[in-house]
């Protein structure tokens, strides 16, 4: 059943460019919907193996495919209305890659061979390039080639961290398949130089893509110059299939005893995500490149959870799904603030409250959630990292943690705030409509009510994830 997640997209993808505009709006959702509910099944039922040589349901792996699968629906019910406002030309294009997009991100999630995961990852790009052209405009052309360009070097120093733990392999004699999972049986048995050394490749590569700085410099200006739905799904899943390349190399070198190792390394290139992303959101003039830092921010919380271990790792694993939930909210309302302005700087954009209520609600709800403020998720994952790390007695790295926490929020506070309240004496060019809404507060109120109610599925899923790299809620 697994396959299903990559073939039905692959699919779709393949026939939707021939067919109308009106049909394939259709067969979108429906492919979603049929997407999802295959994720939640794999989720609930457990399943196992599937084409087992190269592909095997993992619990991380299965974790990113629901979140994949979750906001890939409510985002294809609010592109229907958006891509019918902006009236783009080469919609069949937008719908067709989308469609690839989300049959290769399912099967980066499902990838257990060292080069299929990379052959995945690779596919990302290549699928979700063309929707940050769509515009065609020279800023989108200049994002697209820069975003093709650094995540392509980044995508080979990543193949490079594959050789090198192959030939740690052959220096250790060991002789199993290039699997994650053959690797982690026999992981005390690899060479560990080159192992640590394949992980730091692995890291700067799969690290380009997930938005770590200092490789983060494409994601700004891919985040903003894509249509506002594609923006929801490179912040909200492409980078959480990045971040999954990363985490298999932690997974292998902490079963290699190694793990104290890829933790610094990925505590450091945490912290540093975090304080890039504190000092350029202040200077920002553009709402949907103040999300983009937002994201690098985020993932730089991940993975600084993720290298403190403990509970801490548990606290990442929440963090990942509710910034995923919110970001893509926040990206869907920031596309309704673009129809109605006309323009995507700051400067050109206020009085939101009183002109769109209904997109002001979602998008200063969304704000307070991936500021870390409760009922929403974030609080709640942002709360465990930082006891996870005092725990571990990482208590000046879990100080500058909370302090970019703190730059962050006032930077982009002062920015909301104008588009909030700030003077606007312009003509609308867009009413708010309902469709267009109701997808962000969809994406919102499942982050708050996971804070009340954690399905034992999901539960299970994320402890047998976190396991793997000596997470625990114990601390």
């Amino acid at each position: 059943m697994l396959e299903l997640t990559i073939l039905i997209p692959l699919l779709a993808g393949g026939l939707i460019m021939f067919v109308p505009v009106q049909l394939g709006r259709k067969i979108m959702i429906a492919t979603g919907l049929i997407h999802l509910l295959l994720s939640i099944a794999t989720i609930i039922n457990g399943t196992g193996p599937c084409m087992s040589r190269y592909f095997t349901a993992t619990p991380e792996g299965l974790l990113i495919l629901l979140v994949t699968s979750f906001i890939f629906f409510f985002i294809s019910i609010y592109a229907v209305s958006y891509l019918q406002e902006t009236e783009i030309s080469s919609e069949p294009i937008y719908l067709g890659c989308t469609m690839l997009f989300l049959s290769s991100m399912s099967m980066v999630a499902l990838a257990d061979h060292l080069v299929v995961l990379w052959i995945a990852i690779e596919a990302t790009t290549l699928m979700s390039a063309p929707l940050i052209f769509l515009h065609r405009s020279r800023t989108a052309l200049e994002a697209t080639w820069k975003y093709v360009m650094i995540c392509s070097v980044g995508i080979a120093l990543a193949l490079l961290g594959c050789f090198l733990i192959v030939l740690s392999m052959d220096l250790g004699g060991v002789d199993v398949p290039i699997t994650f999972s053959s690797l982690g049986q026999v992981a005390e048995q690899l060479d560990p130089t080159w192992l640590k050394a394949g992980f730091i490749f692995l890291i700067i590569g799969y690290g380009t893509k997930m938005g770590l700085a200092p490789m983060h410099t494409w994601l700004p200006d891919a985040h903003s110059e894509a249509p506002s739905p594609a923006s929801a799904l490179l912040s909200g899943a492409l980078l959480n299939c990045a971040f999954l390349g990363v985490y298999r190399g932690h997974q292998l070198l902490h079963q290699a005893g190694l793990g104290d190792f890829s933790g610094n390394i990925l505590m450091s290139f945490g912290l540093l995500s975090m304080i890039i992303a504190a000092i350029f959101i202040f200077d920002q003039t553009g709402y949907k490149r103040m999300l983009a830092y937002s994201s690098i921010e985020n993932m730089g919380i991940i993975a600084f959870g993720v290298g403190v271990g403990g509970l801490a790792t548990y606290g990442a694993m929440l963090h990942l799904i509710h910034h995923s939930l919110i970001k893509s909210s926040l990206f869907l309302s920031a596309g309704n603030i673009l129809l109605g302005y006309g323009s995507k700087l700051i400067e050109k954009t206020g009085n939101m409250a009183k002109l769109f209520p209904k997109t002001f609600t979602a998008f200063f709800a969304g704000f307070a959630g991936i500021s870390g403020f409760p009922p929403f998720g974030i609080f709640i994952s942002e709360v465990l990292i930082i006891m996870g790390a005092f725990q571990q007695g990482r208590t000046l790295p879990a100080l500058i943690f909370i302090l970019a926490l703190i730059f962050i929020f006032a930077g982009a506070s002062r920015l909301v705030m104008k588009m909030s309240f700030g003077k606007f004496t312009d003509d609308i060019l867009v009413e708010e409509k309902l469709i267009r809404v109701l997808p962000s507060y969809a994406l919102l109120l499942t982050s708050f009510v996971l804070c009340l109610w954690l399905p034992d599925s999901l539960y299970e899923t994320i402890l047998s994830a976190i396991a793997t790299v000596g997470g625990s809620i114990n601390g």
